[in-house]
């Protein structure tokens, strides 16, 4: 018996926690780098911060594109896997591949030609556009580390091997976090790089996750065979992977337009504020991202059993990922509340940040408490190979509802309000989620055989 037909006979719930708890972890980890490597630029100057706050959008943008296509390639990966079709499952792999080298190109050039450019769109400070530039610009031309490393370890995910991926992005993170402080400050020799240190923290370790996702995959994974000699792109391949992938690009990038547009919004109020909604950003990470961990152990196990043809397993599948989600961000939620202050000084915030802060982590962090079910549907719907419907929700949380509430909300003058539209948005995807949930159990899931017990 295949090693991944766990998938169909594990009890669902030990098979959820071991093909998420993994991932969990391994998220938490990148979650803490990306605190640490703000949490060192707040040292050199609140301008620093919002520069990196301000690269954000682009950075989301790469990591929107990588995780997208890797969602077509998981899904598709974990459908022929439950059917058995091990050629598709090689080409999907290699095709996958050659997606994530083609997309790394793009941001390359971003970085070399288009980088001062989109600064002098958010601001006219001539600090917060150096620091920006530093930045962003390594971050994009050597950006072939993310893509590669993700698509790799998607592969991996897909076969159930997600142990592998936890160590693979924890040698990111940890190589990142060492390399942090000594890179930006100039510690054991090194040059003072300051925020372009932070930059080559990170993509060093990106690379080096990307070599190791690399070797797992040659090594350990003889479910999937690549033909990387005889490669030549499978266009009907490319086609399957984006017609789930795209929805999840499109959704996944809706994030990087929404905090542009906020960036916008709140440079009208102060820079502090958007340095707070950077921090911010960086903060809800160790809240969402056991989520999108429980989530990636989700979607190749409703995958698999759609394939399959397994019902029971389906259902219960949902039902319990929804439960841990939940919780998961009702303890986020008790945190920001209970804690901000403490969130705050870690990046050295000044008196005028911490007033902003504290309102803003209090208000903001009751988005939590609908958005894990949210996540979760979402999660759904790409592993059925309906991401439009997960695009759909994406598109009414925050640019049909949020931005535009912010927007309005910032012609009275209170910024309160404008953190206010945050939970406001993530009410109405919660409704929208049950709806399309609804539908689609009944459309896809209840017409399957039971299956075999769960």
């Amino acid at each position: 018996m295949q090693q991944e037909n766990k998938m169909g006979v594990m009890p669902v719930n030990r098979l959820i926690i071991t093909m998420s708890l993994p991932m969990i972890v391994s998220m938490l980890v990148t979650a803490l780098y990306n605190v640490v490597d703000s949490v060192f630029v707040a040292r050199i100057s609140e301008n620093a911060l919002t520069a990196v706050s301000i690269s954000f959008p682009i950075q989301n943008l790469m990591i929107a594109i990588s995780t997208g296509t890797g969602v077509g390639i998981n899904a598709l990966l974990a459908m022929n896997l439950g059917r058995k079709d091990f050629k598709a499952v090689g080409l999907v792999a290699s095709n996958g591949l050659f997606l994530a080298a083609c997309s790394s190109v793009i941001f390359i050039v971003f970085g070399l030609f288009f980088t001062p450019l989109y600064f002098r769109s958010l601001t006219t400070d001539p600090e917060i556009i150096q620091h920006g530039c530093d930045y962003l610009k390594i971050c994009s031309v050597l950006c072939f580390g993310l893509f590669l490393q993700i698509t790799n370890d998607r592969v991996l995910q897909a076969t159930g091997k997600t142990i592998y991926t936890m160590y693979t992005q924890g040698l990111g993170a940890i190589i990142n976090i060492i390399l942090d402080p000594i890179l930006i400050f100039g510690l054991l020799g090194f040059p003072a790089l300051g925020v372009a240190g932070a930059a080559w923290a990170t993509v060093i370790g990106q690379i080096a996750g990307m070599f190791l996702s690399v070797f797992f995959n040659v090594t350990k994974n003889h479910e999937v065979k690549l033909e990387i000699k005889t490669f030549r792109p499978h266009w009907s391949t490319i086609k399957s992977i984006y017609a789930i992938g795209v929805p999840s690009i499109i959704m996944a990038s809706i994030i990087s337009v929404m905090t542009f547009g906020m960036n916008k919004i709140l440079m009208g109020f102060t820079a502090t504020a958007t340095a707070v909604f950077g921090v911010y950003s960086k903060l809800m990470g160790f809240v969402f991202m056991p989520v999108f961990g429980l989530n990636n152990g989700m979607i190749p196990i409703i995958s698999y059993n759609y394939g399959a043809q397994n019902r029971l397993r389906i259902k219960k599948t949902i039902t319990l990922c929804a439960i841990y989600a939940t919780a998961i961000m009702v303890v986020g939620f008790a945190i920001f509340q209970i804690f901000p202050q403490v969130l705050l000084s870690f990046f050295n915030a000044s008196e005028e940040m911490m007033l902003l802060g504290m309102s803003a982590l209090r208000i903001i962090s009751f988005s939590f408490l609908l958005a894990g079910y949210s996540i979760v549907s979402g999660s759904v719907f790409q592993a059925l190979g309906k991401g439009v419907l997960s695009m759909n929700v994406s598109l009414i949380r925050q640019l049909v509802v949020l931005l535009p509430l912010a927007w309005i909300f910032s012609r009275t003058g209170n910024l309160s309000l404008v953190w206010l539209s945050f939970p406001l948005s993530d009410l109405a995807a919660a409704i929208t989620c049950t709806i399309f949930l609804r539908g689609i159990y009944q459309k896809e899931i209840a017409p399957l055989p039971e299956g075999n017990p769960v």
